[in-house]
């Protein structure tokens, strides 16, 4: 059994991690938020100390591995993306290896930064890249590990949309330089997992950018991409909406719809699992998608001009 710390329980992502911590049969011995609506604890580790404070977080953990009663090997973060860096440092710092949400950090050159950290301390930095563990998704990089023609092109259609409310914007999530904008928040798992079937970056082009939407054109070693990111239910397929759904996740290739909306459900866990294992995802795996999410933030979008999405059309 593994004793763990959590920051950001009280954030939307943290009962996935309580979860897996849960399900791998490990201990939570202190959770942090600033805020504490934490109830959720009650669920899974009602005996975990809590704390709204960093500092009195921080000397807590010194204090139970200095005094050896349980020191924390593992530190979850959940926190607001551009937080990541420092609770990744707090993690090394005191001693414990750290899984990290995604995106892991905002910018290349932090991945940089933390990998001398990581080297320094003798810790280990994981972060979660659920979609590789998805069974659809391994058998699609699977098929295109196996294609015979070694030149072929794939011609993707990307489109995810998921409906927030007004409260989005006015949250972190909605702040460019805290969130890292849409492509960072919403999109960065998907550009992952792309990257890391398909290959290098050849080209990445933003066509619109907005508050509520992004969109543009991504090529890679083996394929051309087309996509698509919203938060807004207006931008929803109509038989979407006569559904009432408030979310569509779609990927085509070369026509053909890439169907993986479930098996999402334990995901978190099997990422644990690996993790446990000495077998996670760390800084290099995460370097990829990261540099392409701040790419596209960093780039002007250019309008309706070449090879768009087909949703580009109705804005």
């Amino acid at each position: 059994m593994k004793n763990f710390g959590l920051i950001g329980a009280a954030g939307f992502v943290a009962p996935r991690h309580l979860k897996a911590i849960k399900d791998t049969n490990n201990n939570l011995l202190a959770a942090l938020d600033p805020f504490d609506s934490v109830g959720i604890l009650d669920s899974y580790f009602p005996e975990a100390a809590f704390f709204t404070e960093p500092e009195r977080f921080d000397r807590h953990l010194d204090k139970l591995r200095r005094e050896g009663k349980g020191h924390v090997e593992y530190i979850s973060i959940c926190s607001p993306n551009y937080l990541h860096d420092a609770h990744i440092r707090l993690a090394l710092r005191n001693g414990a290896n750290a899984i990290c949400e995604k995106p892991i950090v905002l910018n290349p050159w932090n991945l940089d930064a933390l990998s001398e950290i990581e080297k320094e301390s003798g810790f280990r930095v994981f972060t979660i890249l659920q979609l590789r563990h998805h069974d659809r998704i391994l058998k699609l990089k699977q098929k295109v590990e196996n294609e015979k023609t070694l030149d072929k092109i794939y011609n993707i259609d990307l489109t995810y949309i998921t409906s927030r409310g007004a409260w989005y914007q006015r949250s972190w999530k909605g702040n460019l330089e805290k969130s890292g904008g849409l492509a960072s928040n919403i999109g960065v798992h998907f550009f992952d997992m792309l990257a890391w079937i398909f290959g290098e970056v050849k080209e990445n082009i933003v066509h619109v950018s907005d508050v509520d939407h992004v969109a543009g054109f991504l090529t890679l070693d083996k394929a051309r991409i087309r996509w698509f990111l919203g938060i807004n239910s207006k931008y929803l397929p109509e038989e979407v909406i006569g559904a009432g759904k408030t979310t569509f996740r779609s990927i085509t290739i070369d026509g053909d719809e890439i169907e993986f909306s479930g098996g999402f459900t334990d995901l978190h866990t099997v990422s644990y699992q690996s993790i446990l294992k000495g077998e996670g995802y760390g800084l290099a795996d995460a370097k990829p998608s990261i540099q392409i999410v701040h790419d596209i933030r960093n780039k002007k979008a250019i309008g309706k001009i070449g090879d768009y999405h087909p949703f580009v059309k109705k804005l």
